[in-house]
């Protein structure tokens, strides 16, 4: 029996430099879309910038940026897709795809970062609940675009002295369809979030503890250290979707720890409105872990990045009687991997990972971020004899002054 392999889309990624995004930032930016790519099982082979004040209204980049790309796509097939950084408009999309399919040549989709997460998102659900979620975001963010799907019957005409064309009617049609099936599936979450709001309250007064972070960066394995469980874990973006809650014990003390989704830059605003109950994780939490990549090249925004969602999302949708503020504990993960090298530095030679020891981290203003910063390597199981004993102090001071009468037997525990 012949094995037929599945086709391999190829791409061309496009981003932008402008006055509030200098060109190192675009570069790393489009490194990000090409991991999003390569995640979605999408081969990028070609990146194209063009500095501007402002996206094009019309085309997003300019109309010779535009004939370089269709030169480019003409001469190298295949390329089936081309994946723009930015978010783009109905109009945008349309013109795209019009300069870029042309008669005599195949057809190309013309994506953007969002569609891109999202189709993702759609690919790597498991559960019905995240299937859910994801279908909702996904009809959200293509509702208003539907124009250009049925743009070959704008200007046709119907009979009878109708003044709407078939296409406006077809529009209209797939809209009302679409907005009944968002309608539905709202409906379907309301549903499952008061079953899990109703599965955290038979959890119990146990304390709770959430790990965050940007995607990838180690959430999952650190789960799978701490809990001693099998969390799905891969060099992949998105790996986790669905919340995952294990019950964990460090010396004497149980807690509750959950593994939520990793958050990224442009993260759809659909995206985060659908996965209310991953969020409702985060905000009813009596701790936090926020897990960060130190061996990423720009660990300092991914951290930013977090910390701002984290902010957003508190502000939103959280309960009066909780306290807004919650302790946070930092995590710097993969210090295994980490290089450090001077920004202030003449010397041809950088200092390598090897001469940044354990000590020489805990030196650094990562460490001043204050006594809740600890930097372990999750994946060598490095320091995290000193992360359980970090969280066992701050778990248990959450315990004890949820019940003060427990304050004697951990004292007499801790004595014996």
């Amino acid at each position: 029996m012949i094995e037929v392999k599945p086709y391999i889309e190829h791409a061309v990624l496009v981003g932008l430099i402008t006055p509030n995004q200098p060109e190192d930032r675009t570069k790393e930016y489009l490194d990000e879309l090409a991991f999003l790519a390569d995640t979605h099982g999408i081969v990028p082979v070609k990146r194209f910038t063009q500095r501007l004040n402002l996206p094009i209204t019309a085309t997003y980049v300019g109309e010779g940026k535009l004939e370089e790309i269709d030169q480019y796509i003409s001469e190298h097939h295949p390329i089936d897709v081309v994946i723009f950084d930015d978010e783009l408009s109905p109009r945008q999309i349309r013109n795209i795809e019009k300069a870029l399919n042309h008669k005599g040549q195949p057809d190309v989709r013309v994506i953007d970062r969002t569609i891109l997460i999202l189709e993702i998102f759609l690919q790597r659900a498991q559960t019905s609940y995240a299937k859910t979620q994801v279908e909702m975001a996904h009809l959200q963010y293509m509702l208003p675009r539907l124009t250009r799907m049925w743009s070959h019957l704008d200007r046709q005409r119907g009979g009878g002295g109708t003044n709407r064309g078939m296409g406006e009617t077809q529009i209209e049609a797939d809209k009302r369809v679409i907005g009944q099936r968002i309608a539905l599936l709202r409906e379907q979450l309301k549903t499952i979030d008061k079953q899990m709001a109703t599965q955290r309250q038979h959890r119990g007064k146990m304390v709770r503890v959430a790990l965050v972070g940007y995607t990838n960066v180690g959430k999952s394995t650190l789960m799978n250290l701490l809990s001693k469980s099998d969390v799905f874990a891969e060099n992949k973006l998105f790996a986790t979707l669905d919340t995952t809650v294990r019950k964990v014990t460090i010396e004497n003390l149980p807690f509750l720890l959950s593994d939520t989704v990793g958050f990224i830059r442009k993260l759809p605003h659909h995206l985060v409105e659908s996965f209310k109950s991953t969020l409702d994780e985060v905000r009813e939490a009596d701790l936090l872990i926020h897990v960060v990549d130190i061996s990423h090249p720009n660990f300092e925004e991914q951290y930013e990045v977090v910390e701002q969602t984290l902010n957003d999302v508190m502000t939103s949708g959280r309960n009066d009687d909780k306290d807004k503020d919650i302790p946070r504990i930092v995590v710097f993960n993969k210090i295994d991997n980490f290089t450090y090298v001077p920004k202030e530095e003449d010397d041809l030679t950088p200092i390598q990972r090897e001469n940044l020891s354990l000590e020489d981290l805990e030196k650094t203003w990562m460490a001043r971020l204050g006594e809740d910063c600890i930097f372990i390597s999750a994946r060598n199981k490095q320091n995290i004899d000193a992360l359980r004993a970090l969280m066992y102090d701050r778990i248990k001071a959450i315990h004890v002054k949820r019940y003060p009468y427990n304050d004697f037997l951990f004292q007499n525990y801790e004595n014996d």
